[in-house]
Formats: C-alpha cells, structure tokens, sequence
C-alpha cells in the first residue's frame, strides 16, 4: 500500500492522539489509584483518633491495659463501638453496604464512656463481631500496634513499619503508644475496594478507546479535507506536463494551499504566453529567412536561365541580400545569447557623454544624405557610470538607425542627454511619420512591425528595438518609447549613475 499525504497526515494525527490519550489516561489511572490509598488513609486515620479516644475511656474505666495485652477480641469489641469513616466498603462483606457498630453498656458503678446519653443507658445486646482479617491490607485492626507507657506490647504484631504514631494520654499522662501502618494498596483481588478502583479504570481505558476511536475517525475526514486542493493541483500540473497549457487550478481554499494554486495558475499563464511567443516568433523568423532566401533564389536562378547577365549590378544585389540575411541571423544569435545569460560584459566606467558625443558626429553626414536635420544636446558635466562601451554604443547605433530608416526626407532628429534621479536620460526623438499610441508597447517585441509607414520596404529586421531593450536591462536600466512632439517617436533610456 502506498503510503499517500492523507495516510501521513492520518496516521500522524493518530499516534499524536494514541499517545496523548494514552498518557493521560496512564496518568489519571495512577493519580487515582495513589489519590484512592491516601484517600483511604486519612479516612483511618480519623477512625485512629476515635479509637485513640475511646482506648482512653475505657483506660479511666479499667485503671489499665490488662484487659487488651494479648487480647484481639477485646480490641475487636472496641472498634466495634466506633462508626468507621474508612469502612464504607467493607471488606468481608457487600462492597455497597457500610459498616456500623455500637458501644456495649459500661461496667456496673462505671461513668459511661464518651458519645453516650441519659437516654442510651440500657443499649440493645448484639452480637460479638467477628475477628479481623489478618491478610486484607484494608484492615484497620491488622495494622495498629499498641504498646503501654514502657513500651511493652500490648496487642498488634511486633515488627510494624513506621506510620502514624499517637499517645495514649489520661489526665496529661501518657499511659500508652498506637501506631497504625499505612495503606500501601487498596486491597486483595477480591476486596470491594479494589473491585471499586477497578471499576473506575475501565470507565477510563474505555473512554480512552472510544476517544482514539473518534480521533482516528476525525483524523481520516480532516487529512482529505486539507488534501482536496492539493489533489486539484496535483490534477492541473499533470495536465501542464501533458501540454495543455490553459488548464487552471481551482481556488478551494484561503490558505497557503490557494496561495500555491495561484502560483500555478501564473506559472501556467507565463507557460502559455512564452508557447505563444514561441510560435509567433518561429514564424516571423521563418517569414524573414523566406524573404531573403526567394530573391537569393530568383536572382540565381535567372543568371542561370540567361534571363539576366552576370554584372556588377546582378552580384552587388545578391551580395545585398545576403548581408540583410547575415544581419538577421546575427541579431537572432545575439537574442537568444542575451536570453540565456551568456553576452559577455566588459564592466568599466565610462563618461555617458563623451561616449555618444563620436557617435552623433559619425551620423550627421547620414542624416544630411537622408534630408534630416540632426542635432543635439550634451552636458559639460561628466555623467560617470559603470558599463560596457561597445554595448551602449551598439544600443546609441540602433536607435540612430531606426530614427533615420523610418523619418520621412525634410524632417528632424532630436538628441538629448541628462541626468535625474540618479539616473542618466538619454532621449532620442524624431518627426513624422509617428506610431501609433496603442501599439508603443509593442516596438519592443522581436519581429514586430508597424502597419503603415514603417514596413519592410524601409529595411530593418524588426529586431534592433528588441535588442536594444536587452542590452539597456542588462545594465539595469530602462527603456521607453511615448509619442514626440515632433509628430515621430521619443525613446528614453534611462541608466543608473555611479554613486
């Protein structure tokens, strides 16, 4: 049988239980049994005050102990005038019916002894009790040893461990030791007190299997409660491993369980959106890769038919062609490195302005061949951050050319450099045609193109923006695009400064 989370936590919660139910009930069971005996032995010990009392009576009476050495029916006659508190259960006889004794009459010309009244002088004859039980440790009389004021032994036996001890004291004078021996047990098998103690244990070794019982019940319900959204879950990823990205686990609960679901649920949605982007990209780049490759194609294959002659002309477009598909595939090589972590860096630090100051002068001639009016504005200041060169210069490159591919003849481009923040700005702005608002967001993405005036026909792989964006995070900055209000597009690049 496998052993699941639900039997785990089940058989967890039930041996936790098992062993605090167990413990308590050991614990109850001893507390009881020592709590009984101690019970049991302050009640004799009241019953070996009276008897005290009463030895002391008939000691005015009698004028000695005579009567009582060696003798055990005589102390048997005197408990029998007692009403024992520590014999509600009586060991030689129903464990429910209490003992009760009465004094004999005095001797003739004797006072009557303590507890009798005017009324009582003629008490009803009874008959003598029996002997006491020497081997049922409940036994009052087995465990008292009396001895006279020399210490002589009167009655009880003669090797008594140490226990309670009282004098035997007639007008201030001590005529006499008692001891009485402790109860160390309740009694014999048979004995109604240990029938009663045991009575007691086994309401509580039941209630104690009826609460495991109902433990057990209650751990099995609650481990497949809990467990229910860990089984949703459970179904949900096995449907992500299959492929069926758009599956999503429910929300059953409140706790940290529901907070796991929504981490798939995430999990599942990124999974989705980057299968998506997977396909879209495959096929914008077998889309681009066919462009090059047809006109490679046709203008081969019409050398080859002698539709077209083999000139200058002929070999710089195929030569043409072929840059534009090596560009491609070094731009795909590049995001896919930038993907995977594996660009190299070369971290120095770098004057911002002095870096793009060379490459604004190395474009103005294009732009004027281009009909745009570029210019600029830089800081005197130093503007100092730690940075590869060769990769912000490859970023300052791309956004140039992108400025200067898709601004219409006559226009204007706008470069401005600064600092806020922390952080230095660097905004490239440029005049019609603009992009539209709702798909700004979007320039950023490889392989995406605006409909309308920035198209194919103006060149571009539509992958310069994309890098662009990964070279400017991995120096922990940010990148941009809003519209211009010189009718184009302004991008910021905001980097972190040296502190």
């Amino acid at each position: 049988m496998r052993l699941t989370i639900a039997r785990k936590i089940a058989l967890a919660v039930t041996a936790i239980v098992i062993l605090c139910v167990g413990t308590m009930a050991w614990v109850a069971s001893s507390n009881l049994k020592r709590g009984f005996v101690a019970y049991l032995n302050e009640l004799q010990v009241q019953d070996f005050d009276q008897l005290r009392e009463l030895l002391e009576d008939r000691y005015r009476i009698e004028g000695n102990f005579e009567w009582l050495r060696g003798q055990p029916r005589a102390l048997g006659d005197v408990l029998a005038r007692m009403t024992p508190r520590s014999q509600v259960f009586e060991p030689d006889g129903d464990a429910r019916r209490p003992r009760h004794g009465r004094r004999p009459p005095p001797p003739d010309g004797a006072p009557p002894p303590r507890g009798y009244g005017p009324a009582r002088d003629e008490p009803p004859a009874r008959a003598d009790p029996p002997p006491p039980r020497r081997n049922d440790p409940l036994d009052f009389a087995s465990r008292i040893s009396i001895t006279d004021a020399e210490g002589r032994r009167l009655i009880g036996p003669p090797d008594l461990p140490p226990g309670v001890e009282r004098a035997i004291k007639v007008d201030g004078v001590v005529v006499g030791h008692m001891r009485l021996m402790p109860l160390r047990q309740t009694g014999g098998e048979d004995s109604s007190a240990t029938v009663f103690l045991r009575e007691q244990l086994q309401s509580i070794l039941l209630l104690s299997v009826v609460l495991i019982g109902l433990a057990v019940l209650a751990a099995i319900w609650l481990a497949r409660h809990l467990l229910w959204p860990v089984a949703a879950l459970r179904d949900v990823t096995a449907r992500l491993a299959l492929g069926e990205l758009s599956a999503r686990a429910p929300l059953l609960s409140r706790d940290e369980v529901a907070e796991l679901a929504l981490h798939v649920n995430a999990m599942a949605e990124a999974l989705e959106d980057s299968e998506r982007q997977r396909r879209k990209m495959l096929a914008d780049v077998s889309h681009e890769l066919r462009t090059p490759l047809t006109v490679i194609r046709g203008e081969i294959e019409a050398l080859l038919d002698g539709i077209r002659q083999a000139d200058a002309n002929a070999l710089q477009s195929l030569h043409a062609e072929v840059l534009r598909l090596n560009k491609l595939v070094d731009d795909l090589h590049q995001l896919t490195m930038a993907d995977a972590g594996d660009l190299h860096y070369h971290w120095h630090e770098l004057n911002l302005a002095e870096l793009l100051r060379p490459t604004l002068e190395r474009y103005q001639p294009r732009a004027q061949k281009c009909g745009l009016d570029l210019s600029w504005s830089l800081p005197s200041a130093p503007l100092l951050l730690q940075g590869d060169a060769g990769r912000l210069q490859q970023v300052f490159t791309n956004l140039l050319e992108n400025s200067l591919r898709y601004t219409d003849s006559g226009g204007q481009l706008v470069v401005a450099l600064g600092s806020a923040g922390g952080h230095a700005e660097i905004v490239v702005e440029d005049s019609a045609p603009g992009v539209p608002a709702a798909v700004l967001g979007s320039i950023f993405e490889r392989l995406y193109r605006v409909d309308g005036a920035r198209t194919r026909e103006r060149g571009g792989s539509g992958l310069g923006l994309a890098i662009c964006k990964a070279l400017v995070e991995a120096h922990g900055g940010s990148i941009v695009a809003a519209p211009s209000v010189l009718g184009g597009v302004k991008i910021t690049v905001r980097l972190p400064l040296k502190t």
